[in-house]
């Protein structure tokens, strides 16, 4: 066990290492969500009232966990094309022949993108009070918490589409495909309960919409009176669906490594 614990921790700190050197990659997954929340935030606060949320509940704060899961989004999107990158450029070839469980290089993948995914929506949760978003001690902990069950499933989701790419562009491409409608259905952008019955049906069956809820639920954790929460499934379900989607995608992408060969990386 610990022989299979070093290459985990070896690649943890190569994504680690790597993300210390591109800086720009906290640009593209921090500031954009912000300016995304900021702008379409802005323009709808005036016209939508969340349903179900108390009076005086505003857009930006309905939106507000929608843009920490698009920060984990964006962060899992930019951490695993790394590994079409080590296809490209034969560092993935070595690991592959290396006497190493084909399990420890996806778990070293999968905890190196989630730690800077949480990383990064820790950021957003920091400057929330300044942004006008009131959280306590206690609702922060228990949100990144959360963050870390949401973001270990979207980078395993993404590790399983990286196995199979051999370029970044079809990798950006098959992503946007799956992740940003599983995105916008799972309640970041408007709640179920305005939404036709075919598009509820589809939200209730988004493993999203339960990682959503589970971000609401703590964001709210001990808080006098439901902001985000309203509407929501509850912490216990909504937590057990996230567990489960994590150990799903993990499983996945282990599998798919394991069907990978070197030649096919050639």
């Amino acid at each position: 066990m610990m022989a299979s614990l070093l290459p985990v921790l070896a690649l943890w700190r190569r994504e680690m290492l790597r993300f210390v050197r591109q800086r720009a990659r906290v640009t593209g997954a921090l500031v954009q969500p912000i300016v995304f929340w900021l702008l379409l935030g802005g323009g709808l606060n005036a016209s939508f009232q969340p349903a179900g949320a108390p009076a005086g509940t505003n857009y930006l704060e309905y939106f507000y966990p929608g843009i920490l899961i698009l920060t984990l989004l964006f962060t899992a999107i930019f951490s695993t094309i790394s590994t079409v990158e080590d296809r490209r450029e034969g560092f993935l070839q070595g690991v592959l022949v290396a006497p190493v469980p084909r399990w420890a290089i996806v778990l070293g993948q999968a905890l190196g993108g989630a730690s800077l995914a949480v990383f990064q929506g820790t950021l957003l949760l920091v400057v929330a009070p300044l942004l006008g978003i009131p959280l306590s001690v206690a609702a922060v902990v228990s949100s990144v918490l959360v963050m870390v069950i949401i973001a270990l499933a979207l980078t395993g989701l993404g590790l399983i589409i990286a196995w199979r790419m051999e370029s970044t562009q079809g990798f950006h491409a098959i992503m946007n495909l799956f992740l940003m409608p599983m995105w916008m259905l799972s309640g970041a952008l408007f709640p179920a309960s305005g939404a036709p019955a075919w598009l509820r049906a589809v939200m209730a069956v988004n493993p999203m919409t339960y990682a959503l809820a589970a971000l609401r639920r703590g964001l709210e954790f001990e808080a006098p009176a439901p902001r985000f929460a309203a509407g929501t499934p509850g912490l216990a379900i909504s937590l057990l669906v996230s567990i489960i989607f994590a150990a799903l995608t993990f499983a996945l992408a282990a599998q798919q490594s394991r069907r990978t060969s070197t030649g096919d990386l050639h």
